[in-house]
């Protein structure tokens, strides 16, 4: 945990020293040292046969759930370059580590794992939150770019709540980040939550102004159907 790799090789010298014995938490060895950026004791453990670098504690985060949250971009590579770590195990809450990375603004560390094709860039927790919808909440601008420029994530997903990634960063005031999302032509700026509340609600309601303002600036995109019905609406009844 202090990153005191000639201590650490002292102890794994020993045929009496367990380097996959939990704390209380759950957290392994290697854990600690992902956890605290530890490149050359992470390295120490990788190195053992006998060390799981999947292994969870008892809330589900494994040593690179512990890497993405901290930040720790070289870490999150090493742990990366193993082929027996999965990318995308789920803690208890239902979260990756990209959605841990997203959530708490780590650009390189989300990079790193977009760049793997086994990593889904929409996968939502159990509150229905994705990464996207996590990096908006927290206002994170560079990682909101990085996925928004992947195909597969859904700008409009609605977590358990029915709230979007815009719902969220509105009600967050996060005018940067509901700039780039009203940039988007596939957004929907006035979708409602399960409570019939849009993004303006939560941007007016906590006083947001320069946040109302963008999205009582923008137009809602006209649906083809809603289109179609208006169209019809406007002719006379002899040219149905």
């Amino acid at each position: 945990m202090n990153g005191h790799g000639t201590v650490v090789k002292q102890l794994l010298d020993r045929q009496d020293v367990d380097p996959e014995r939990s704390d209380n938490e759950g957290d392994t060895p290697l854990s600690l040292a992902a956890g605290q950026g530890y490149q050359l004791v992470v390295r120490q453990l990788l190195d053992r046969q006998d060390v799981n670098p999947n292994k969870p504690n008892n809330e589900g985060k494994t040593p690179l759930s512990w890497a993405a949250i901290s930040g720790h971009g070289l870490v999150v590579k090493q742990l990366l370059d193993r082929q027996d770590v999965n990318p995308e195990k789920l803690d208890n809450t239902g979260r990756t580590p990209l959605s841990w990375a997203a959530m708490c603004g780590h650009e390189s560390v989300v990079k790193h794992l977009l760049d793997l094709q086994e990593v889904n860039p929409d996968k939502p927790d159990s509150r229905g939150s994705t990464p996207l919808a996590l990096a908006a909440a927290g206002g994170h601008e560079s990682v909101v770019k990085q996925l928004l420029d992947r195909q597969e994530v859904n700008l409009d997903k609605p977590d358990n709540e029915g709230c979007t990634p815009l719902s969220r960063a509105a009600g967050q005031g996060h005018e940067s980040v509901v700039r780039q999302l009203l940039d988007r032509q596939d957004v929907d700026p006035d979708k409602p939550d399960e409570h019939g509340r849009i993004p303006l609600h939560y941007a007016s309601s906590k006083g947001y102004e320069a946040v109302a303002n963008l999205l009582r600036d923008r137009e809602p995109p006209i649906p083809a159907l809603f289109a179609v019905d208006h169209l019809r609406a406007s002719l006379p009844s002899s040219t149905l």
